[in-house]
C-alpha cells in the first residue's frame, strides 16, 4: 500500500482560502536553518539538500518494507516542503534578515534506524556538506489558524490579513512572531498566479 499523504490527510492538507481554526499534532521533520533572502542560491541549496536526504529515506524505508503484502504502508509519497519563517527582534520585514528553518516531514512509520541508514547512503552517493548542519526533530503547532494562499509568495500579506481578521473576530492571538508556509506546489513547475502555500499561524 503507498501511503498518500494528499489522500489520507485531507484535514491538514486540503484547507481552502478561508481561515480554519485546526489543532496539529505533533510532527517529525528533517530540518535546516539559514537566514537571508528565499531568492538566494544558498536556500536553493538547502532546499535541494532536504529533498536529497527525504528520498533517501523514502528508498531505504521501501527497501525495507519489500515484499511485505499487507495493511502496512510498502512505499509513501515525500511529504512537501514547509518553512518557519521569523524576523530578528526589532527588525522590519526585509527577506535578507528572514532567519528560518525549513524542513521536510517524515512518516509516522519511518523510525530513527531507517533515516540515519538513509543518511549514510546518501552521504556516500551524493555528498553534501549541507546534510551535517541537518538534523531530526518533532513539532506541535498545537491551536492553530490556517488557510490556502493561491497567487504569489509575493501577494501572501492579503492572506495573512484574512487570517488576522478571522482571528480578531475569535478574540484570538498569535502565539508566536513566527509563522509558518507549507509549499503545496513546486515554484520552477507552476505559474505563479497557480501556487498553492498553506499558511499558518499558532494562536491562543
Amino acid at each position: 500500500m503507498k501511503y498518500e499523504w494528499k489522500k489520507q490527510e485531507k484535514d491538514l492538507y486540503g484547507v481552502k482560502r478561508t481561515p480554519i481554526l485546526s489543532e496539529i499534532q505533533k510532527q517529525t521533520y528533517i530540518m535546516i536553518e539559514g537566514k537571508g533572502n528565499p531568492n538566494d542560491m544558498d536556500f536553493q541549496q538547502k532546499v535541494s539538500a532536504l529533498y536529497a536526504v527525504a528520498y533517501a529515506v523514502k528508498r531505504e524505508f521501501k527497501s525495507t518494507m519489500q515484499g511485505i503484502h499487507d495493511e502496512l504502508a510498502t512505499d509513501y509519497v515525500v511529504y512537501p516542503l514547509e518553512g518557519i519563517w521569523n524576523l530578528p527582534a526589532g527588525s522590519h520585514f526585509v527577506k535578507d534578515e528572514l532567519a528560518y528553518t525549513i524542513m521536510i516531514r517524515q512518516p509516522d512509520f519511518v523510525n530513527e534506524t531507517i533515516m540515519e541508514a538513509a543518511m549514510q547512503n546518501v552521504k556516500k552517493k551524493k555528498p553534501n556538506p549541507l546534510y551535517e548542519r541537518m538534523f531530526l526533530d518533532t513539532m506541535k503547532d498545537g491551536l492553530c489558524v490556517q488557510m490556502l494562499h493561491l497567487g504569489s509568495y509575493d501577494d501572501e500579506p492579503e492572506s495573512f490579513a484574512a487570517m488576522l481578521s478571522m482571528m480578531k473576530q475569535n478574540n484570538l492571538a498569535r502565539k508566536h512572531l513566527w509563522h509558518r508556509e507549507i509549499y503545496l506546489s513546486n515554484p520552477s513547475q507552476c505559474e505563479k498566479a497557480k501556487l498553492k502555500t498553506i499558511l499558518r499561524y499558532t494562536v491562543e
